[in-house]
């Protein structure tokens, strides 16, 4: 596992010298000249252990360690000093830091404290992360329903989870797609590593590369430092790419490759690096139709699909309604110091009666508001969101089907995608990401449409 280290010293040589010692071990070396610099770097970077010297101009190592320990009390520190009496040594342990060593030092030395040092933050890190994800709503626990389709979708699970296959999961926005992918990770042999999840349409295009796959300090404008991208961070876990259908084309033959060889090359770095991955891959897109419409690669359509898991959109599952609802209403409810017994008979039929567009995410979103609202042990009718009674937009298909034909096929249907479009931004009172997601589109097109269609968001939501 690669691990970054800060080596802090007013000596250049000297962080030339522990950097390339340090190197040989897997570790990413960055270097600061003084404790303002430090800290600077560790703004930006996920730095695993700081290497500082004791004495430097301005802000000197005493300085710095109590600064590091202020803003980040879980970062490892070791001091170096030339001046290693016992009262240093003493006072920088008191002050919070891992270890010392003295100079001149030896390497044998260096490499053992270090490596120490490296593994307490393993563990910390550990911990940290089995603590979120037992914070998480988004557990086994949670993929809560007992519908022919949900079954399905379980059995899928227990099946592939102890496997290291690539999985594809489809299906609408809103449908638990992280949800499963976690409860595929939490679930397989896997457990004990990281998940690292990216969002491959909210990263900007010209990001994309470096944060897939890391960069070397200088590779391009803005590249200050070395990065270590997501592949590397989770190696040996597992990597969880969303909306991989909204990745650019010139970006694909380079995750092909990752995928069928498990190597990658960081931006501006020609050494390649080895990384076992397990990947999950989602998307509300159809990639056969983008395939078709050159959109999307088909040798990479193909790897990624090994096997692929279909998750039904909620009005699909109508009988899990209920006990969805009544899960977010309790475990809701507990974080907000309430408790709920359950839902009245007539919002339980509100609620099964509403198509959902916006899957389980909504009902999420809709049991929420209804728990801060309800002022009984029992959730109403009168709690939930008024949009669940608002009439529908119309469907497509609809016009059709009572015979009334526009005139104007191009404005009618901008008038159906004006409505699903509103809709959406009241639900998601007028966070335009989350509307997005409601409608299954990403966030790019969404603008564009409202664009289009002459929809001005600041007259919409008050």
């Amino acid at each position: 596992m690669t691990h970054n280290v800060l080596v802090v010293d007013d000596e250049p040589k000297l962080c030339d010298l522990l950097a390339s010692a340090l190197s040989q071990n897997d570790i990413v070396v960055f270097t600061a000249g003084n404790g303002l610099h430090a800290l600077k770097v560790l703004e930006s970077e996920d730095i695993d252990l700081v290497i500082s010297d004791w004495r430097m101009p301005g802000m000197d190592g005493p300085q710095l360690l109590a600064e590091i320990k202020n803003r980040y009390p879980q970062l490892p520190v070791i001091v170096m000093t030339a001046y290693s009496t016992v009262k240093n040594a003493v006072q920088s342990m008191r002050n919070g830091a891992f270890d010392y060593i003295a100079k001149p030092f030896d390497i044998d030395e260096l490499d053992i404290t270090v490596s120490k040092a490296l593994q307490f933050r393993d563990i910390l890190k550990d911990n940290l992360r089995m603590r979120a994800e037992l914070d998480e709503h988004q557990q086994i626990d949670s993929l809560v329903g007992d519908s022919p389709s949900f079954r399905r979708v379980l059995s899928a699970i227990d099946s592939v989870r102890e496997s290291n296959a690539t999985i594809l999961l489809t299906g609408e926005s809103g449908t638990g797609k992280e949800m499963v992918a976690r409860a595929i990770h939490k679930h397989g042999n896997r457990a004990d590593k990281p998940f690292v999840a990216v969002n491959c349409a909210a990263i900007p295009e010209g990001l994309l590369e470096s944060e897939m796959f890391g960069h070397r300090k200088g590779a391009f404008t803005g590249a200050v430092a070395d990065r270590v991208g997501r592949f590397q961070q989770a190696d040996k876990g597992t990597l969880f790419l969303d909306e991989i259908g909204e990745m650019p084309l010139a970006l694909q033959a380079k995750i092909l490759r990752a995928l069928q060889e498990r190597i990658i090359e960081p931006v501006g770095d020609p050494r390649e690096r080895k990384v076992d991955v397990r990947v999950i891959a989602a998307t509300n897109k159809n990639l056969l139709d983008a395939v078709a419409n050159k959109e999307f690669r088909e040798d990479l359509y193909y790897r990624l699909n090994v096997f692929p898991i279909p998750l039904p959109a909620l009005r699909e599952r109508v009988e899990d309604i209920a006990p969805l609802a009544r899960h977010f209403a309790h475990t809701l409810g507990a974080a907000a110091g309430k408790r709920f017994s359950g839902f009245s008979a007539e919002a339980l039929q509100a609620m099964a009666r509403y198509s959902w567009p916006g899957n389980i995410r909504e009902l999420q979103n809709c049991v929420e508001r209804a728990t801060i609202v309800a002022s009984g042990a029992e959730i109403e009718e009168q709690d939930l969101p008024a949009y669940l009674f608002a009439s529908q937009p119309t469907q497509p298909g609809a016009l059709v089907a009572e015979g009334s034909v526009p005139a104007d096929l191009e404005a009618a249907l901008a008038e159906v995608e004006k409505a699903y479009i509103l809709a959406a931004l009241a639900q998601s009172n007028g966070v335009q990401a989350a509307a997005a997601q409601l409608i299954g589109i990403s966030e790019r097109s969404f603008w564009y449409r409202l664009k289009k269609l002459g929809i001005h968001v600041d007259k919409i939501v008050r």
